[in-house]
Parts: C-alpha cells; structure tokens; sequence
C-alpha cells in the first residue's frame, strides 16, 4: 500500500509544480505584480497534497492504515477537500489577475467553494489523526 501513497504524493507534486509554473507565467504575461491566490496554490498542493501522504506512506509501512477506522473515509474527504480548495484558488486568482468585475453572487460562490474546500481538507485532517490514534492503542 505505500506505493499508492506514494503515488498520489507524487501526483499532488506535479500538480503543485504546475501550479508554480502557471501562476509565474500567467501573472508575467498579464503584468500583475501584487498579491494573489494563485501564489498559494502551489505550497498548498506541496504541503497539503505531497508532504502529507508521503508522511501517509511511511505510517502505512509501520502499521496497517488501510483497517483503520476511518482511514477510508480519510482518503475519500481529504482527496476532494484538497483539490477543490486548490482549483477555488485559481480561480479566485485568475479573476484577480484579469480585474474581472464579479457580482455579488460569484464572488460568494467562488469563496463558499473555497471554504467548503477547506472544511473538507480540515475533517480529513481530523479523520487521518483519528485513525493514526485509534491504531496506536491497538
């Protein structure tokens, strides 16, 4: 199993990586220089995506993850959370770079996206701790 998670890491890498690319060349081609989300996408990716099922590979070669109560559930959450806060990120970060004008409703839909992103990364986070806990009484 820790090829797989290996793999997904390896996976949120890449994705992280383009992330990187886009928000330097797409933010050079348009003249932007201040702030904007598409900054965060890649660290996010990196730190959220990577680091963490890298750490997910090497728990799951010293004990058997894949049994634990709401490891499943971990995977499933965490793996819609992360790339959908990653995707509201560029986003929000390609209409702050193109100054587009939005309406009241897509700017809140744009940031409800985001933020139900971020709660489903955050309950996998807890699901993922829950699961390590549970394994290690064992």
């Amino acid at each position: 199993m820790m090829k797989k998670y290996i793999n997904i890491a390896f996976i949120y890498a890449i994705a992280a990586m383009v992330g990187g690319v886009f928000y330097r060349e797409f933010t050079k081609f348009n003249g932007f220089t201040d702030v904007t989300a598409l900054g965060k996408v890649h660290t996010h990716l990196f730190l959220l995506g990577m680091l963490v099922f890298l750490l997910v590979a090497l728990f799951s070669g010293q004990m058997e993850l894949e049994g634990a109560k709401g490891f499943r559930c971990f995977l499933f959450i965490y793996n819609v959370g992360v790339p959908l806060t990653a995707i509201m990120m560029v986003v929000r970060g390609i209409t702050q770079v193109l100054q587009l004008e939005l309406s009241k409703g897509l700017d809140a839909s744009i940031s409800g996206m985001a933020g139900i992103g971020h709660i489903l990364t955050g309950i996998g986070i807890v699901l993922l701790l829950l699961a390590l806990k549970r394994h290690a009484k064992q």
